[in-house]
C-alpha cells in the first residue's frame, strides 16, 4: 500500500470524516492528509494501527535481543533446559 494513491487535503477530512471512517475501515488503506501542501498526519484504522503496534513491539524484542548478545548476555539453550529440568522435578 503505497501512501500517495491516498492523498487528501485537511479540507476534505473535515468535510468527508463519517465517509473517510466507513472507507478506511473497510479497506483497511491508510489515508495521508495534507494541509498547506505538506503531509502532515495518516489516518488508518484501529486493526491496522494495532497489529503496527505489535510489530514494532516484535522489533523491540529482536533489537534488545540482539544486544544482549553483543554484550556477552546469554546462556547456552542446553544449559537452560538442563536447569528448567532440575526444578521440575524439585
Amino acid at each position: 500500500m503505497k501512501l500517495s494513491t491516498q492523498v487528501k487535503p485537511i479540507s476534505y477530512l473535515k468535510s468527508h470524516a463519517a465517509q473517510i471512517v466507513k472507507d478506511v475501515s473497510e479497506s483497511r488503506e491508510s489515508i495521508l492528509i495534507t494541509q498547506n501542501g505538506e503531509a502532515k498526519l495518516v489516518v488508518m484504522d484501529v486493526h491496522s494501527y494495532e497489529q503496527q503496534q505489535e510489530a514494532l513491539a516484535l522489533l523491540k524484542l529482536l533489537a534488545l535481543g540482539k544486544s544482549d548478545i553483543a554484550q556477552g548476555r546469554f546462556r547456552d539453550v542446553q544449559d537452560v533446559f538442563a536447569e528448567l529440568d532440575q526444578e521440575d522435578s524439585k
